[in-house]
């Protein structure tokens, strides 16, 4: 009652009754008889035998009025699902009743009964994380389910928030990779929308589709289709992904500063190829590249043998080498950042966050390199610059003169005419526009990547507003490196 914050009179299996029968037809029948004997109560009534619990638990369950007026609840099954219920799924595929009654009860495994288990190792042997198999084997079980019908009217039992991409995996794989459309109730609708409990679902289906969408990931709530698209991505677009893996490598190493070569040896590769298990280095540049594993994981691991490598180093003389001057006054570098306690030196503005007048900033002393400034909620600096004898103050210099790049991501359902008015609000502020990159998913959904030139992040607050005004605009930021 606590819990839930319902009083006594909201409690209605305080007395509950348990009818136990020998097949499905007798739980039918019982059910006739005691709404005879007794009222049931309206919004009280769940018939998970014939659409049973994603958990494989079956039973009915009715609520009715006593004689005295008392609610109490009656739960009506077979021994068999008794069984299912009292000691779990494994009870479900272990034992059989055996059609005669005298006869011993015989251990037999079904395939329909396996259905679930191997769908389970599926989503495990596509998890590198342990912690994620676990709550997705917990979303599976627990989560609230709708329930959702074909149009030749077969149920299928979908996790609350479920889409028509979801439906799609779960009636066959390749229904899902060729989908390219959907009608909910007769009526076309989006592939992404929400399904509600005793919806009609027709999929649209094409041989021209190019497949699944990457961002159909961040839409589906079932574990089945996302190992189903992951596993699309890997097959599919193995040697892209491979491509593109190197790819990300190659600018994580030049964002840190260090030779790709002093960094991606291959020895230390060999080191996170055991780690995560993959048999080739294409394995593991393939994983990087489809999103199995992120980069800065393989860049922290790389860096800790190069420091294992390198830690004779000292790095506190560096830092005393780039303070001999002891000069009288702080000046600011040509980028307008002043580096405390030094001067004449060499500072670069990290390209992975841009940081411009205004930004919370510190700097990093690269080897050769001089100091890097990066904003402070870099993910560069929390991830990969963790050594705190490399850090350095730095601060933005009074009286800054010039402009400064900063990279934003638009997010807007698509229409005609949508780039033109963000551009139309990039000339209204008379900056400098150097860069404009736009992409729609399947979804309709606009993704317009902007590079502008500012001068300060007053200027660039009112930018953002001004982008977050336009028509059909639901999501700006600007890019964290």
């Amino acid at each position: 009652m606590q819990r839930d914050n319902k009083t006594l009179d909201q409690i209605y299996d305080l007395f509950a009754l348990r009818i136990l029968v020998d097949n499905v037809k007798d739980c039918y029948s019982v059910l006739g008889i005691v709404h005879e004997m007794y009222t049931p109560m309206p919004g009280r009534f769940k018939d998970y035998i014939a659409v049973p619990k994603k958990n494989m638990y079956q039973s009915i369950h009715t609520t009715l009025l006593g004689p005295k007026g008392t609610p109490f609840e009656v739960q009506i099954r077979t021994w068999k699902m008794h069984r299912t219920a009292e000691f779990g799924i494994a009870a479900h595929w272990a034992y059989k009743e055996a059609s005669n009654k005298g006869s011993k009860e015989a251990v037999i495994v079904t395939d329909d009964k396996l259905a679930w288990l191997r769908e389970t190792l599926e989503w495990q042997k596509n998890t590198e994380n342990p912690n994620e198999f676990l709550n997705t084997l917990k979303k599976e079980l627990f989560e609230d389910e709708v329930y959702i019908f074909t149009p030749k009217g077969m149920i299928k039992v979908l996790p609350k928030g479920a889409t028509p991409i979801d439906f799609a995996y779960s009636v066959h794989e390749q229904i899902g990779h060729k989908m390219v459309g959907c009608k909910i109730n007769s009526k076309m609708m989006p592939i992404i929308t929400p399904l509600r409990n005793g919806d009609i679902v027709e999929i649209l289906t094409s041989e021209q589709s190019k497949g699944p969408s990457r961002d159909w990931l961040k839409f589906v709530k079932s574990s089945s289709a996302k190992t189903r698209i992951n596993q699309y991505f890997k097959r599919a677009q193995r040697a892209e992904n491979i491509e593109k893996g190197k790819d990300l490598i190659e600018k994580e190493v030049k964002k840190i500063g260090i030779k790709y070569s002093d960094l991606v040896k291959p020895e230390w590769l060999a080191l996170a190829m055991e780690r995560y298990k993959f048999q080739t280095v294409d394995d593991l540049y393939a994983s990087i590249g489809f999103g199995g594993i992120s980069v800065n994981k393989l860049m922290a691991r790389l860096l800790d043998e190069y420091r294992k490598e390198h830690e004779e180093e000292d790095f506190e003389s560096k830092i005393e080498e780039l303070s001999q001057a002891k000069p009288t006054r702080n000046k600011p570098s040509k980028t307008g950042v002043v580096v405390k306690g030094i001067d004449n030196c060499l500072v670069k503005l990290s390209k992975c966050c841009n940081p411009l007048p205004g930004d919370d900033i510190v700097g990093y002393i690269t080897k050769g390199r001089g100091v890097s400034v990066h904003r402070t909620d870099c993910a560069n600096v929390k991830d990969l610059f963790n050594e705190e004898n490399r850090m350095i103050d730095v601060y933005w210099f009074d009286d800054v003169n010039g402009s400064y790049k900063v990279e934003i991501e638009i997010l807007a359902n698509d229409r005609s005419g949508l780039l033109k008015d963000i551009i139309k609000q990039i000339e209204n502020f008379k900056v400098k526009l150097t860069g404009v990159n736009t992409r729609t998913t399947k979804e309709n959904i606009a993704i317009i990547d902007v590079s502008i030139e500012v001068e300060n992040t007053q200027i660039l607050n009112k930018i953002l507003s001004a982008f977050r005004n336009v028509e059909s605009v639901y999501d700006v930021n600007r890019k964290r490196g």
